[in-house]
């Protein structure tokens, strides 16, 4: 915005200060005056014959006392001024840094705490996060332009060997290319499914986790048989307030992941919910190899699989957990990931309680 240039706080601050002192200094002398005038102090020095002898010796004495306290106030007001706003000053060189994209400076204000250091320290962790959200969408955005790109290039690539040899037969290029378009689309609508959950762009309204978690377990009833795992669920009614297709979105992410990330034959998924005295949570362990807790710490960041984590058919895009995790954030709730000490993974999900109510709002 395009401002007018007006007076620096500096000055305005000096003003102030030698006006207040200037008001205080006159309205000192205006006593003595008055109390001269009267003849009601003792240590008189003017012979007091009128008013106008008084005044022709008080003047001078009262302008010269007035003088000195203008310039003591403007000097003193001056210095003052530039002490009490050099961590503003800091502040403002450190916004204009920020401003030009870079993030990395710090303030750093030394002192004991008070409103410009805690304006300074609010002002460095508020860099530190956007820095920390930068670098992540600059990861996002080269991972999701990696993985799209995968599945044109592959697309490119069979379409030309069709091309190049006009006996080879179409209907297995057909299949092929439908499978990676499928892959295509998945990506996409998984990568807009993330958005909607960033933007909080959604409507909310009571639901039942247990429910959410046995419907998910339901559809995903035939790829665990396919697989060999079984699925157990238990939970008491947990309540919580959200939107539907979300929360069914995440329980079905945490229970693909679970079933796909398994043991070879004979793998286990166990589904609970239920109330904690933080609120509502879904909890999903499966079985499965060892995981290391560095390992597992990596999981929700987008496109990350495990280096140790089998990639199949059913493998998915890497954006599981990380939809998961944006889901319970869009929610104000947490994940968590623990690994088993006999193997597989242990994922929580915590959502605050929510009264029973019918209306739908809008987040």
């Amino acid at each position: 915005m395009d401002r007018p240039p007006g007076l620096s706080v500096r000055l305005k601050l000096t003003l102030s200060y030698a006006g207040f002192l200037m008001l205080a200094g006159a309205v000192l002398l205006a006593a003595g005056y008055f109390s001269l005038s009267r003849g009601a102090h003792p240590g008189v020095i003017f012979l007091v014959r009128s008013h106008a002898d008084l005044l022709r010796n008080f003047a001078p004495t009262a302008a010269a006392v007035l003088l000195f306290l203008l310039v003591f106030g403007l000097l003193g007001g001056w210095f003052l001024a530039g002490r009490m706003l050099a961590p503003l000053t800091r502040i403002t060189d450190a916004t204009r840094t920020a401003a030009t994209g870079s993030l990395a400076h710090r303030i750093g204000l030394p002192g004991r705490r008070d409103e410009f250091r805690e304006l300074a320290d609010a002002f460095d962790a508020m860099l530190a996060r956007l820095e920390a959200h930068v670098a992540e969408q600059q990861r996002f955005a080269a991972n999701a332009s990696h993985e799209l790109r995968t599945p044109l290039a592959i697309t490119q690539t069979l379409l030309d060997v069709a091309r190049s040899d006009p006996t080879r037969v179409n209907g297995e290029l057909d299949d092929r290319l439908r499978a990676v378009n499928t892959r295509a689309i998945d990506l996409t609508e998984a990568l807009l499914m993330l958005s909607r959950a960033d933007r909080r762009s959604f409507l909310t309204e009571p639901v039942d986790l247990s429910l959410v978690a046995e419907e998910a377990a339901e559809t995903l009833l035939p790829l665990a048989e396919e697989r060999g795992v079984t699925i157990e669920t238990s939970g008491d009614l947990t309540s919580t307030l959200g939107s539907p297709a979300l929360l069914l979105q995440m329980a079905t992410n945490l229970l693909h992941n679970a079933i796909v990330h398994n043991l070879p034959e004979r793998g286990t998924v166990r589904v609970t919910s239920g109330m904690q005295a933080d609120g509502m949570a879904l909890t999903v362990e499966n079985t499965g190899e060892p995981l290391s807790p560095h390992l597992v710490a990596t999981l929700t960041e987008p496109f990350q699989r495990g280096s140790k984590r089998a990639r199949t058919d059913h493998a998915g895009i890497g954006l599981g957990l990380a939809i998961v995790r944006s889901i319970a954030e869009a929610h104000d709730g947490t994940l968590t990931l623990t690994p088993r000490p006999t193997g597989g993974l242990c994922v929580t999900v915590r959502l605050p309680a929510s009264p029973q109510r019918t209306d739908p709002v809008r987040t």
